[in-house]
């Protein structure tokens, strides 16, 4: 993962209100993972896959192992923080990340 989130085009992370996550938590309900971790953890297949995924999806899950918590919340900030996007919402090993698409968005989130 030598590249950063800016060096691909990523542009920053948008920053949502309570009331714009709430929104995108229940958008994300009904989603299966897209992206699963194996135990390799966060390589960069898998930084390049979470891209295409945002690129196409804007709104995902990513599922990780079991295991130590602390480790699987840095790994879903470092992906986060890789792909340019925003932690909507950890629950157990799935996280919800956020990245609308720069040039025609397909999520209208509400104003904050």
């Amino acid at each position: 993962m030598e590249k950063s989130a800016h060096a691909i085009g990523a542009a920053a992370a948008p920053e949502l209100s309570e009331r714009q996550r709430r929104h995108l938590r229940a958008l994300a309900h009904a989603l299966s993972p897209v992206i699963r971790l194996g135990s390799a953890g966060l390589t960069a297949a898998v930084a390049h896959e979470t891209e295409r995924a945002l690129r196409d999806h804007e709104l995902i899950k990513v599922k990780a192992p079991g295991g130590d918590r602390a480790a699987r919340d840095e790994v879903f900030i470092a992906l986060a923080r890789h792909t340019g996007s925003t932690l909507v919402q950890r629950i157990g090993n799935v996280a919800v990340l956020y990245r609308p698409r720069p040039e025609l968005p397909g999520i209208l989130i509400p104003d904050a």
